[in-house]
């Protein structure tokens, strides 16, 4: 499990070079955070499990997903992710483009995203 959140990790920071890390140990988890607020907004994780990682994305279903690859829908509200298990490939470029799409929706104003709609853009 650690190779896999240690690429994972690689690709956040390789996607979003201005993202915070920090850890969440109550979550379990890596956060990263963009530095355009206060306290930063958070727009993806790191989570390893004991038999999967994921990679995820706290306001996910405001994410363009034209592949339909992101999971979590009929699970949570908001939230969507990837799951890695060992021996699964990590598509890169798949996954820097989801983080890429995770930053861009966590610049949104909140008066300006539409809850439900994966084709936000600023100049709604």
């Amino acid at each position: 499990m650690r190779a896999i959140a240690e690429r994972l990790r690689t690709i956040v920071h390789e996607a979003a070079p201005e993202a915070i890390e920090r850890v969440r140990i109550g979550w379990r988890l890596v956060a990263f955070d963009l530095p355009i607020k206060r306290s930063g907004a958070f727009f993806a994780w790191v989570g390893p499990e004991p038999k999967h990682v994921h990679i995820g994305f706290p306001k996910g279903v405001l994410m363009d997903d034209p592949g339909r690859v992101l999971q979590g829908a009929g699970i949570t509200k908001y939230a969507r992710w990837l799951t890695f298990v060992p021996g699964d490939p990590i598509d890169e470029q798949l996954v820097a483009e989801l983080v890429a799409e995770a930053a861009r929706v966590a610049t949104i104003p909140k008066s300006v995203a539409r809850l439900g709609r994966g084709d936000l853009s600023l100049d709604a």
